[in-house]
């Protein structure tokens, strides 16, 4: 272990402007080199300072990178490559999400039990709630639902961020962290990585929705966008596991040494592997590697960042 930093995991948050969409780009951070990097299309390497965790991107271009051991969050032009600013963050900032307007930016404080709302224009404190123990991976719908994966409380917070109060809990495994929501934003799926299984929560009841055993560490979670796959890491294998809709494994997938990160852009699924420094290219209609493409040192978060037309 790395202490904290083996503890990130891949967060994915994919954010759509308002004119057409011509392509993506995804993107994944590099917590031991210091560096978020586009590795399709490829491109250069960007420096973003020391420590990144987790990577979030917004709905006009931007990527907000969130540093624990820095107590900051950086502010990245997905467009240009260039560090626009750099909050700093009183707490040690991990999970991130952006809401669908760009305007706010949530932020799980992991040493602190909370959430908190920061201004994007400015990095100004815009409210804050208490979840629980060691908030991990955050996934933020269309309702302004933000689900907080509480890895040592063994839930699921769900905080109403119009008034950034928590509604509920939902109780699942043990050590959950990542999180993923279906593309019709009714179900969400919770990677539990001490307990080895995957839950489903019915988002509109917050009750249990399925279970699915799958031993390992499972580490990080994505869905296709037809929500028909349901992608998990499992640190312990060095795979994907791939599951239907009914949580049915289909596909078990060698990609390399300690998957963390897993995210989806169109017919590919991108997976960080931690010690093998690169990120494997999954092909989903044939459930195979296509490709391991080398980056920069210790791989851990991946987004998609929605790339319009002029």
């Amino acid at each position: 272990m790395r202490g904290l930093a083996r503890l990130a995991l891949a967060a994915l948050l994919a954010g759509a402007g308002a004119g057409p969409v011509v392509a993506n780009t995804i993107y994944v951070v590099s917590q031991e080199g210091g560096s978020l990097t586009p590795v399709a299309p490829p491109g250069a390497a960007i420096a973003v300072g020391k420590g990144p965790a987790q990577v979030a991107a917004g709905p006009d271009g931007r990527l907000y990178l969130t540093h624990s051991d820095t107590h900051s969050v950086s502010v990245v032009d997905g467009r240009t490559g260039a560090v626009l600013a750099r909050f700093p963050f009183a707490g040690q900032p991990f999970g991130v999400a952006v809401a669908p307007d760009g305007r706010s930016l949530f932020v799980g404080d992991w040493a602190g039990g909370r959430v908190v709302r920061l201004s994007t224009a400015t990095g100004a404190v815009e409210g804050h709630v208490g979840v629980g123990r060691d908030p991990a991976a955050l996934a933020l719908d269309g309702r302004g639902r933000l689900y907080v994966a509480d890895r040592e409380s063994r839930q699921v917070s769900v905080v109403d961020t119009a008034t950034m109060t928590r509604i509920s809990t939902v109780p699942v495994g043990e050590g959950p962290f990542a999180l993923a929501l279906n593309p019709a934003q009714d179900l969400l799926y919770v990677a539990c990585v001490r307990s080895g299984d995957l839950h489903a929560i019915d988002t509109a009841t917050l009750k249990p929705a399925g279970r699915a055993i799958l031993g390992g560490m499972p580490y990080g979670v994505a869905v296709s966008g037809d929500g028909a796959r349901i992608l998990v890491t499992n640190q312990q294998g060095g795979t994907l596991v791939v599951l239907d809709a009914a949580l049915k494994p289909v596909a078990t997938i060698p990609v390399g040494r300690y998957p963390e990160g897993v995210a989806v852009a169109g017919d590919r699924a991108y997976v960080a592997n931690w010690f093998s420094d690169s990120v494997s290219v999954i092909d989903l209609t044939t459930l195979a590697e296509t490709a391991r493409l080398p980056v920069g040192e210790g791989p851990r978060g991946l987004a998609v960042l929605m790339r319009e037309a002029p």
